[in-house]
């Protein structure tokens, strides 16, 4: 009969010469080869094989770095006294709006660097990045991270480190993120205006979001509200405004394919870039959930190596 679950996922995927793999951190090397695999397959952005490369790796490392700074900005109090524990993401600690924020910067430097047009990038990127986003709740899910509020419902779901049983808010916001592509893709069909596909997909996602973020206990305010709510509703304007934009530019031709490049790519140039962005996807690996600083008490006995005393130090 179905009825509540209790959460008894092992979220570390193995241990390598002493370092653990985390499911979590799957979801982002996952999302990184999705994204370079969709950009590399739309030959009508005529990107060069380097470009591409280039692209996967500010977009990757521009969503890490994001996620890291704008958890950080969430607990500075705590940060400003431990300033050397603001790298330590194997220690976990991500929010998900740092993540749209940084590969916003990434994609947009990218655009700077190669001269393309940043509104066809963005549009390009908009299913790639739900795709992500998706791969990431469900990444949260397994780590136990992420808890709603208690609740009677069949469905519920008893975490690690909550008492009682609660909403899956993370399952509800990835099943969101996916329900988005349909969305996406019938923007996109349409032909319209270079950016509104970027536009459609940063408002059904802020959008969407607040009402599932009803659902979820916040430690954290600003301005007022939950944190992540205040992010939702700046996102959501963000995103009505540049709707609000490409309608205005309604006889505005769709974007036209471009011609690829004649010139060929220097083999040594492909490598090494390649060689840095598989660095960065196994990198993410070794990320754990933001709730699961205290690993070694809750998962300890399955993994008798997981003790991290010297660089543990709780959030409030």
């Amino acid at each position: 009969m179905f009825g509540p679950y209790v959460h008894d996922i092992d979220p570390i995927i193995g241990t390598v010469a002493g370092v653990h793999l985390w499911w979590y951190g799957l979801s982002y090397s996952l999302g990184f080869l999705n994204a370079n695999s969709s950009i590399r397959r739309r030959t009508d952005l005529a990107l060069t094989r380097t470009q591409v490369l280039d692209l996967a790796i500010l977009l990757s490392l521009g969503v890490l770095v994001g996620g890291r700074l704008v958890m950080v900005f969430h607990s500075r109090a705590f940060f400003a006294e431990h300033p050397g524990l603001i790298p330590a993401v194997w220690l976990g600690g991500m929010a998900t709006h740092g993540l749209i924020l940084g590969g916003f910067v990434g994609v947009g430097a990218f655009c700077v660097i190669h001269r393309q047009p940043y509104r066809v990038i963005f549009d390009a990127l908009a299913i790639p990045t739900a795709v992500i986003l998706a791969c990431g709740r469900i990444g949260n899910f397994i780590d136990g991270e992420i808890v709603g509020f208690v609740t009677p419902v069949p469905w519920a779901v008893q975490f690690p480190n909550a008492e009682g049983f609660r909403h899956p808010v993370v399952l509800y916001d990835g099943l969101k993120n996916l329900l988005i592509i349909p969305a996406l893709l019938m923007v996109r069909r349409r032909g319209v205006p270079a950016g509104r596909e970027a536009a459609v997909f940063l408002f059904l996602y802020a959008f969407l979001r607040i009402f599932i973020d009803l659902f979820r206990e916040y430690p954290q305010t600003l301005i007022g509200l939950p944190a992540g709510q205040a992010f939702n509703v700046f996102f959501t304007v963000i995103g009505a405004a540049l709707l609000v934009r490409s309608y205005m530019r309604k006889g505005e031709p769709p974007a036209a394919a471009r011609e690829r490049p004649s010139h060929a790519d220097g083999a040594r140039a492909v490598v090494w870039r390649a060689v840095i962005f598989a660095c960065v996807v196994l990198f993410a690996l070794i990320i754990p959930s933001d709730g699961l600083r205290d690993v070694p008490k809750v998962y300890g006995d399955r993994h008798p190596g997981l003790t991290y005393t010297s660089l543990y130090i709780p959030l409030p």
